[in-house]
């Protein structure tokens, strides 16, 4: 089974995309199933995992919405307020939908860069551990620091790095990034998704801007804890979604085809869909 493991839908109606505006042109449209069954059923892409775009319950509740009369969608990453006192009962409504999988604080648009490593968040990680639920990591490089306070305090929750962490590949100042990555990569409870990598590229980005990054992933993380997303529609801005399946088959290819079959589905059905979703 092939999954894209990172793609979202969104309605601008709704209103609580913070960050949706009309500067991102060709993304600040409604998107749906309709958009992207093509393009799944064109490279044999068999479902997908649905991860939220705005910062609210309402936004979850949303999206299961979708997932439920959705065939290809597998499972949802959601969001939940972390900081609310009643967090665990929240997580519990949440984790009671058939189809969630996960969860997602956007803390790459939190201000305080320390945020995720506040103990006051302990209850929203132990609700997750009781319900199954995968905790998807949106890092900007400087937030590993909070990450890894995290897993040292919960090495049993799974945890899925969003991005790679967004290297910035604009300067190619992959320094701090790398040594985050290598720290990240040796908690064994933690994978890397293969996605967003040419929205953090200029516009002009080569398979070759991209080669240092995916060689890094996979020296640190291996094979076996990568997992392809495309972060459809957001991709559109840098690439095609058949140039960004091309590009990450081409930068997979000194991989073994069972190797691949991992990366492109095996990893993220063994991840997020063998703790729930809809099989």
């Amino acid at each position: 089974m092939r999954i894209d493991a990172h793609q979202h839908f969104w309605q601008l109606a709704r209103a609580d995309y913070g960050w949706l505006r009309p500067a991102l042109g060709p993304i600040y449209r409604d998107f749906g199933p309709a958009d992207l069954a093509p393009l799944l059923a064109r490279h044999a892409i068999d479902r997908t995992i649905l991860v939220q775009a705005a910062p609210t319950e309402a936004e979850t509740r949303f999206l299961l919405g979708i997932a439920a009369r959705t065939p290809f969608v597998a499972g949802v990453v959601g969001w939940a307020d972390f900081d609310a006192p009643d967090i665990a009962r929240r997580i519990e409504l949440l984790a009671s939908h058939d189809g969630l999988v996960g969860l997602r604080p956007m803390v790459q648009d939190i201000a305080d860069d320390d945020w995720l490593a506040k103990p006051a968040l302990a209850p929203a990680f132990a609700a997750m551990r009781a319900h199954g639920l995968v905790f998807d990591a949106l890092l900007l490089p400087r937030h590993i620091p909070a990450a890894l306070a995290i897993l040292a305090r919960e090495p049993e929750l799974p945890v899925v790095i969003d991005h790679a962490a967004k290297p910035d590949l604009v300067t190619g100042d992959l320094a701090d990034w790398r040594a985050g990555i290598a720290a990240l990569a040796a908690h064994p409870n933690v994978v890397c998704k293969l996605s967003g990598l040419v929205t953090e590229s200029a516009a002009d980005w080569t398979i070759e801007t991209l080669r240092p990054v995916v060689a890094h992933l996979l020296a640190t993380f291996g094979p076996q804890r990568l997992i392809f997303g495309s972060d459809w529609p957001v991709l559109t801005l840098r690439a095609e979604y058949s140039h960004w399946i091309e590009t990450a088959e081409a930068l997979l290819e000194g991989c073994t085809d069972g190797e691949r079959e991992a990366v492109f589905g095996g990893n993220a059905a063994r991840v997020y869909l063998s703790r729930g979703g809809r099989k």
